[in-house]
């Protein structure tokens, strides 16, 4: 009876190619630079073609199972750990790493893959890559911090949604800190920058995108056409005051590291709080900073091209309660008040200002106010209402001008002459001028 052999268009070519070998037809060497072998190898392969027919091209274990197969038992606990619904949408990487973790099953990635495949269990996510030019890194660590943030339902129902704040190194994708706020505003932001600014200093630039945090998106003003300067946020002056520069980012694929690293997180940190059964956001940014972050950094980070720190420590001067506050321009009023958001700040007597003095308000992150002119504070408390003031002092349009009256004067004898008495009509009549 003929057996049946199931041959590659490859193996088709090996066989003639040996056969040629074994008829004379082709030198080892000539067959070995064919077939990209060696030449004992192609020896090896005239030798079980001899002797076992054309099977012998084939490789011995062809239709068999592999001789370094895993244990069925052992595939057979890790897909018990797969089907568990906290490990639901695990992808290879992330099962193969908590199988080793908690479960001290060790496989390889691929293999993880092969099985959540066959099983069903998981599926690829195919995407069509847009090219975009490539940057290098920066050379240090702290010549570019990426910034951004990402609302996400981090806690996947079990707790309120939050916006997850990054701030990541270009030279190294380190995550330099991180933390889970309530939303990314200015006064988050603020606040955020200020704890990182304490601990690792100042960086040289803040890559950024154009949220209306970072950029105003309007025309300026006829007082900034006129001091021929650009509107600027918050942020980006208190980033001036420092020393920082602010670069904006013109598409998301611009600032790759961290938004690469949000598509890690949101798959990768929402599983991890799930297994830590952590669901508020106090336990999140704790679990974060402890455990997430120094783990995430160990396997991603990468060596700087110059081991060089290049970020510079914070001055004496810089008071970053004041800097990294909301700062508004105000005028003194003749009544020695100054507005601001609705409230009114009475001065302290011999301020010293006259009327219509600029001062600048600060609103500083633990919600009080500072007013400042000139370098030094001033004192004030706040009134429920405007001071009672004299209507001469009071600013506002001015009163309208009574209307001159002359004085009655005693009637003149001359005019007194000619004047005609009240029982005469004043003009004659058309009769008496017709006749």
């Amino acid at each position: 009876m003929t057996k049946r052999l199931n041959m590659s268009n490859g193996d088709i070519d090996r066989l003639r190619t040996i056969r040629d070998v074994i008829d004379g037809r082709l030198k080892w060497s000539e067959a070995a630079q064919i077939l990209d072998l060696g030449e004992r190898q192609v020896g090896r392969l005239c030798v079980r073609v001899r002797n076992e027919g054309n099977q012998g091209i084939l490789h011995g274990l062809r239709g068999r199972p592999s001789n370094n197969r895993h244990d069925e038992e052992l595939l057979g606990q890790a897909l018990s750990a797969l089907h568990n619904p906290l490990w639901a949408g695990f992808g290879p990487s992330f099962s193969q790493e908590k199988l080793d973790e908690l479960h001290y099953i060790r496989l390889g990635t691929e293999t993880m893959r092969k099985l959540m495949l066959q099983t069903g269990i998981w599926e690829p996510h195919r995407r069509r890559a847009k090219h975009r030019a490539w940057r290098e890194r920066r050379r240090c660590v702290g010549m570019l911090v990426q910034l951004d943030g990402s609302p996400h339902d981090w806690f996947e129902g079990r707790g309120p949604r939050c916006t997850l704040i990054i701030y990541i190194d270009d030279a190294t994708s380190r995550i330099l800190y991180g933390e889970f706020v309530e939303e990314e505003d200015t006064p988050t932001l603020m606040r955020t920058t200020g704890t990182y600014l304490r601990r690792w200093g100042r960086p040289v630039a803040f890559y950024v995108d154009k949220d209306s945090i970072y950029t105003v998106n309007q025309p300026a003003s006829i007082e900034e056409q006129l001091r021929d300067a650009d509107p600027i946020t918050q942020f980006t002056r208190a980033m001036g005051e420092l020393g920082i520069e602010v670069i904006l980012a013109h598409s998301p694929q611009a600032k790759g590291r961290v938004e690469r690293g949000f598509e890690t997180h949101q798959d990768r940190l929402v599983k991890e709080l799930r297994l830590a059964g952590i669901s508020t956001k106090e336990d999140a940014n704790r679990f974060l900073r402890h455990v997430y972050i120094p783990k995430h950094n160990r396997r991603y980070a990468v060596d700087p091209a110059d081991p060089v720190d290049v970020h510079k420590p914070l001055l004496p001067a810089h008071d970053l309660d004041a800097i990294l506050s909301i700062q508004k321009d105000r005028q003194v009023y003749n009544d020695s008040i100054v507005r601001f958001d609705n409230r009114f700040l009475l001065l302290a007597p011999g301020h010293g200002l006259r009327p219509k003095t600029k001062v600048v308000v600060e609103h500083r992150l633990d919600d009080t106010v500072r007013i400042a002119c000139e370098g030094r504070y001033l004192k004030f408390e706040e009134v429920p209402c405007r001071p009672h003031v004299p209507e001469q002092l009071r600013a506002g349009p001015k009163a309208a001008v009574p209307r001159f009256v002359p004085p009655r004067l005693p009637p003149n004898p001359f005019y007194a002459a000619f004047k005609i008495a009240p029982s005469e009509p004043t003009n004659p009549p058309a009769s008496a001028i017709l006749s």
